[in-house]
């Protein structure tokens, strides 16, 4: 397969790929970062201490975490047809993506969220702050580095199940992978979508690297 042969391929999957990442991965923000709040929340000792609420959540996020994700992509045929209307396609694959994502997020923005000085939680306390004014003001605020961190971390986890979604339907670099490399024996197209992977990943790291370095200098002059 000569370059010209491959490019359009290529830019396709790298186009399907960032849509299916970029996408589950606001999903997934969205849905983990409460759930995450949550857990410390309703924590021992929290400020919303609920040991039953915290003790269903957990297992929930466990169980979510715990499912290999072409087990559970293969088990969300339904809601995700229900859902999007088919179960094939990039945007169909922005479902399973999230939800199998969101577990895993939940649990990065606990540890981020437990990392913050309680002094500064009783401080807020003491000048009678609410509970949504110390999450407000506080508790994210000083765990955005971290939550950036986690943030990163889970959408490089994204592209590797955006692989294996391609592989069942999704589109992408997966996708192509499997059809014009693997089923037709070109290596080279291999190894150039694994290239064009390692870049998209190599990126995205540099980004988030970046990003946490600026908010934790920001946080420290604050």
């Amino acid at each position: 397969m000569t370059w010209s042969e491959m490019q359009p391929l290529l830019s396709q999957g790298t186009l399907d790929t960032l849509y299916m990442v970029l996408w589950s991965a606001l999903v997934t923000v969205v849905g983990g970062l409460p759930l995450g709040v949550l857990l410390v929340l309703t924590d021992k000792g929290g400020l919303l201490q609920n040991t039953p609420v915290n003790k269903v959540v957990g297992v929930i996020v466990n169980i979510g975490r715990s499912l290999p994700f072409i087990i559970l992509l293969i088990a969300l045929i339904p809601f995700t047809t229900f859902v999007v209307g088919t179960f094939i396609g990039p945007t169909a694959m922005i479902v399973p993506l999230a939800i199998g994502a969101i577990p895993f997020f939940a649990r990065l923005v606990e540890t981020a969220i437990r990392e913050v000085d309680h002094g500064l939680v009783e401080a807020v306390q003491a000048m009678g702050g609410s509970i949504p004014t110390i999450v407000r003001k506080v508790l994210l605020p000083q765990a955005l580095p971290s939550i950036v961190s986690g943030t990163t971390t889970t959408v490089i986890a994204l592209i590797g199940y955006s692989a294996m979604a391609g592989a069942v339907g999704g589109e992408g670099l997966g996708s192509k992978a499997v059809t014009y490399g693997f089923q037709r024996f070109e290596n080279g197209f291999m190894i150039a979508t694994v290239v064009v992977l390692i870049l998209i990943v190599t990126v995205i790291q540099l980004l988030g690297d970046l990003a946490v370095r600026l908010l934790t200098r920001r946080t420290r002059t604050a």
